[in-house]
């Protein structure tokens, strides 16, 4: 699945459309803690989170995530939408819950993220 194919999918606004619709998204996570999303977060990860400071940005481009959800019409402020675009980060804006994302992401058979146990 591709970042085209995610907003299909979840019918989100792309907030970011300067960044490419084509990248690949290889699994999905929704974590709002920081420091957990960076001990298990991967590259290519659709992340569903309702922080969006500056710190959001900045763990997602670490990761080399492919895109940010942001649920519940939650808005990102503009500094950190403007680190994403900088960044190369898609953020997704969409009216949905982050249960109702995940399940949809997952019935089209996007991947949740690998667990190492």
């Amino acid at each position: 699945m591709n970042i085209r194919e995610l907003i299909e999918l979840t019918g989100a606004t792309n907030m970011t459309p300067e960044t490419d619709p084509e990248q690949e998204v290889t699994c999905g996570y929704t974590c709002d803690l920081l420091s957990w999303v960076m001990a298990h977060g991967k590259a290519g990860m659709a992340w569903i989170t309702v922080q969006t400071h500056m710190n959001v940005i900045a763990v997602a481009s670490l990761m080399e995530m492919a895109a940010v959800i942001i649920p519940e019409e939650i808005e990102m402020e503009e500094t950190s939408l403007a680190k994403a675009r900088e960044e190369g980060i898609c953020v997704l804006q969409s009216g949905k819950t982050a249960f109702e994302l995940c399940a949809e992401m997952a019935r089209a058979g996007l991947p949740g993220t690998p667990r190492e146990d």
